[in-house]
């Protein structure tokens, strides 16, 4: 079973248009609204390929009535909060380009934050398999929250995956003992604080979080695969080139492909690029279900050669 904590949930909104023109009135073909957030995001397409999971969020206002009627089945324990849980807005156009529009959210109060972490406690003490924490902190939470979370999965011996950004992933990072990190390109290059143009200086950059005390880096590069770094290997795998919709959530797919097996190396990667390129040919940030998923057309695991650059892959 998968735990998964998202601080900063939100109400989807996406709208699908031609071309997004400044100042113009334009025609929307189709709009859908979808329960958001990193950890929930990671929970849906693990609840979608029928992989026990169980989320772990607040929830305030009308727009956290509208989220708890979009969870649908999905097993969750929401707390309550004085704010209005946010709503996002993502315009994808017909040759893939994708704009998002994210509120800041509801600031917490120490007590609801508190509040957030003892329910957290409560369910790492059932033991699962995995917790995944997960997106931005909402105003009022202290920078080091995932450093707190981090330290309560230890005390259960529970291994937590983290995705964040910013100086909340800079906090946990350099703090170290997280099983499993997951920055993009971009992120993992805000974290170190330089370029990294190639595989090489993507692999020397997840290495150094490495040395910080953490487990294994997974480095999502777009279409262009993902790279995974852990103190023995270092893999690279991409997947088929298709259609892009939306963007929005494929990380977080590619993240719960990588926890929704036992397996090895390889084969946590290989699902983990598989289901992040089906993502990104799905609408808004709607989750692959299995039958979206081909993980034979991924291409063989192969050790890159660190010359090879990003943008060239």
């Amino acid at each position: 079973m998968i735990l998964t904590l998202t601080p900063n949930p939100s109400v989807d909104h996406t709208l699908e248009v031609d071309s997004l023109v400044r100042g113009e009135v334009l025609r929307v073909h189709a709009t859908r609204a979808q329960a958001g957030g990193k950890g929930v995001n990671v929970s849906r397409a693990l609840l979608g390929a029928g992989v026990p999971t169980r989320a772990v969020l607040p929830v305030g206002g009308g727009g956290g009535a509208e989220l708890t009627t979009l969870l649908g089945d999905l097993p969750r324990v929401t707390v309550p909060i004085d704010g209005e849980t946010r709503g996002n807005v993502t315009v994808t156009e017909a040759d893939g380009t994708t704009t998002k529009l994210n509120a800041a959210g509801p600031a917490l109060s120490t007590e609801e934050v508190e509040a957030l972490l003892a329910a957290l406690d409560d369910e790492l003490s059932h033991s699962p398999d995995w917790v995944v924490a997960s997106g931005s902190l909402p105003a009022g939470v202290p920078d080091d929250l995932y450093v707190r979370v981090a330290r309560l999965a230890a005390s259960y011996g529970v291994p937590l995956a983290l995705d964040t950004s910013g100086a909340p992933l800079a906090a946990a990072a350099s703090a170290g003992s997280i099983a499993l990190l997951k920055p993009n390109h971009e992120e993992l290059s805000a974290l170190v604080d330089r370029a990294l143009p190639t595989v090489g200086t993507v692999t020397e950059a997840a290495r150094e979080v490495l040395s910080w005390g953490n487990e294994a880096v997974l480095v999502t590069l777009g279409s262009h695969g993902a790279l995974l770094v852990t103190g023995q290997d270092v893999l690279w795998a991409r997947g088929p080139r298709v259609r892009t919709r939306s963007t929005v959530g494929a990380g977080d797919s590619a993240l719960a492909g990588f926890l929704s097996r036992e397996d090895t190396p390889q084969e946590r990667l290989r699902q983990a690029v598989a289901w992040g390129t089906a993502a990104v040919a799905l609408p808004g940030t709607t989750v692959p279900q299995p039958d979206d998923v081909a993980t034979d057309s991924v291409s063989p695991v192969t050790e890159p050669d660190p010359l090879w650059r990003i943008d060239k892959l």
